[in-house]
């Protein structure tokens, strides 16, 4: 081997230490964001799966109950190994934990209504041999196979009944699947109307966005300046205070309404009902989101050179054909992101439905939040978190499939 050979191995032994050793900075710089990254957003989604598909409320605390229930025909008689079972660990969940019983009886209630006072009386009551019999004096609906059937379905370490019910279906206790009964049918349909009140606050802020960015990008520096602190000055208030600014204005006795009457456009029986509906949750919604599509926007229109626009009118194209055919092509990547921004933000708003939307402007956030504070019937609002981002997810893969993960660089 020459010396030049040697000394040109030499040097590339020499890039490619220096090289892993850029990468070992590298990654130890963005080490911290990795792991603030993986306990606050990773481990939340995770947790929240897992909540919504795995609990061993039943299983662990009654095991002997959740393997006699599995094989137990739904159409047969209960067997009496399998009430005993049921008695005898309930009471022994009890001295573990007296609240355990009641948290075991609440899972049931949600299955079959009526059930909770049912299944408690089991941990406190004084059952003796014959175990079914005993149940059926304690009360009737031990007698019913629908309560049983309730168990069998909650006891299962791992079932998909929440993820069913946040679709509007129902486990039954034989493994068969059916419809909500359509006057219990509610979250598709706040889906579907999550999803259009998204699409619509979309297509506003892009309405509204597009020529407000396109007069940031064209007026003087100075201007342009002035101009952006007057879109970003929403972020510095509270989001609070700026929906019930909308409250005031768009109430009945509002200021909307109020001029509207003194310009004798409307009578004073005529006021328009503004608030707490979808005119209300899509004006506001848009409102606040409005920067969210006019920055990205700004941020491509600053780049875009004017001597394309100037050159094809030199070439003969009249103004509209060089905007839509020279100026607005380029700036759909900008588009892009902030419709991309708004729809996903907007998906998942939750104060200003909750606040100005009453009932036929709540969103399915707000049904997830209903499900976490009023009845805590937590794996169900996970599922319901858990199909929503799933969905997002969905949106934002087709659209890089479409438009092109490349085509979204800003600038």
């Amino acid at each position: 081997m020459t010396a030049v050979e040697l000394g040109t191995e030499g040097l590339e032994r020499r890039l490619a230490r220096a090289e892993r050793r850029g990468k070992l900075r590298a990654f130890l710089l963005v080490a911290p964001l990795l792991a603030f990254v993986l306990l606050s957003f990773a481990m939340p989604i995770l947790t929240l799966v897992r909540q919504a598909a795995y609990n061993t409320l039943v299983s662990a605390n009654l095991p002997e109950t959740t393997a006699l229930i599995a094989d137990w025909k739904v159409d047969a008689p209960v067997p009496e190994p399998l009430c005993e079972a049921l008695v005898r660990e309930m009471h022994a969940a009890k001295e573990v934990d007296p609240a355990i019983p009641s948290r075991i009886a609440t899972f049931v209630n949600r299955e079959r209504a009526g059930s909770l006072s049912r299944v408690k009386q089991v941990a406190n009551a004084d059952i003796k041999a014959p175990y079914c019999a005993g149940l059926a004096a304690l009360h009737d609906d031990w007698a019913q196979p629908d309560i049983w059937r309730a168990l069998k379905i909650v006891a299962p370490s791992f079932s998909p009944r929440f993820f069913l019910q946040a679709l509007d279906f129902r486990l039954q206790a034989d493994g068969s699947i059916r419809s909500q009964d359509s006057n219990e049918a509610l979250h598709l349909m706040l889906f579907r109307r999550t999803l259009l009140v998204a699409a619509g606050v979309t297509l506003a802020c892009a309405l509204l966005g597009f020529p407000v960015a396109y007069l940031l990008a064209h007026v003087s520096l100075r201007v342009s300046n002035m101009l952006l602190i007057i879109v970003l000055l929403p972020f510095w208030t509270s989001l609070l205070v700026r929906t019930t600014a909308w409250i005031a204005l768009l109430q009945q006795n509002g200021v909307v309404n109020d001029t509207l009457v003194a310009l004798h456009i409307i009578g004073e029986k005529g006021r328009l009902e503004m608030m707490y509906n979808m005119f209300a949750t899509l004006v506001v919604m848009t409102h606040v989101l409005l920067p969210f599509m006019i920055l990205p926007l700004f941020s491509v229109m600053k780049g875009i050179n004017p001597n394309f626009t100037r050159a094809a009118l030199s070439l003969g194209a009249t103004p509209s054909t060089a905007f839509w055919k020279v100026y607005f092509p380029q700036t759909i990547p900008g588009l892009g992101a902030g419709c991309l921004l708004v729809f996903i933000l907007a998906v998942g708003y939750y104060i200003t439905p909750a606040l100005v939307g009453g009932q036929s402007g709540q969103l399915i956030s707000n049904i997830i939040a209903f499900h976490m504070q009023k009845t805590l019937n937590w794996p169900l609002a996970a599922a319901i978190g858990t199909i929503l981002l799933a969905g997002v997810l969905l949106l934002y893969w087709l659209y890089s499939r479409l438009v092109g993960i490349d085509k979204m660089k800003l600038g």
